[in-house]
């Protein structure tokens, strides 16, 4: 199966983070998480199969926090309430999902749940915030 057919296949994972944020979130087509996975994710290397390779990258800021509270407190030092964020998952049949800055951290926790590894690319300061379950979470700059 392509990538491409693959996408999106498994959008009840979002189910309950969806009937929470409504309209105020967009669930993106395949082209639309491509093209902004190509000004986010698709800039850094990788370590693995699920990790971004940090290594000369401008890292803001590293937290050993695996909660809502970590991504919230990471969220207010990086961005604006409106900024918009896009929420990839590690696993491709999740659909990405665009939102402002202000839900993703009034659902932290909803969002963290739906899978092990998440990255939220924060579009108007160009910075990525990764969640890896149980290590954390790593921010920094999208390299150019």
């Amino acid at each position: 199966m392509s990538a491409e057919a693959g996408y999106g296949t498994q959008p009840d994972v979002l189910a309950a983070l969806l009937a929470v944020v409504g309209d105020a979130g967009s669930v993106l087509s395949y082209d639309e998480d491509r093209s902004f996975a190509a000004l986010s994710l698709g800039r850094f290397g990788s370590v693995g199969s699920s990790q971004l390779d940090w290594s000369g990258v401008e890292v803001l800021h590293r937290s050993p926090a695996f909660d809502g509270d970590g991504l919230r407190g990471l969220l207010r030092g990086l961005s604006r309430p409106d900024e918009l964020a896009v929420v990839f998952w590690s696993n491709l049949a999740v659909p990405s999902l665009a939102l402002e800055v202000g839900l993703v951290a009034r659902h932290a926790e909803a969002i963290l749940e739906c899978c092990f590894a998440c990255w939220v690319y924060l579009a108007d300061s160009g910075s990525l915030i990764e969640f890896q379950d149980g290590e954390g979470f790593t921010a920094g700059r999208v390299p150019e």
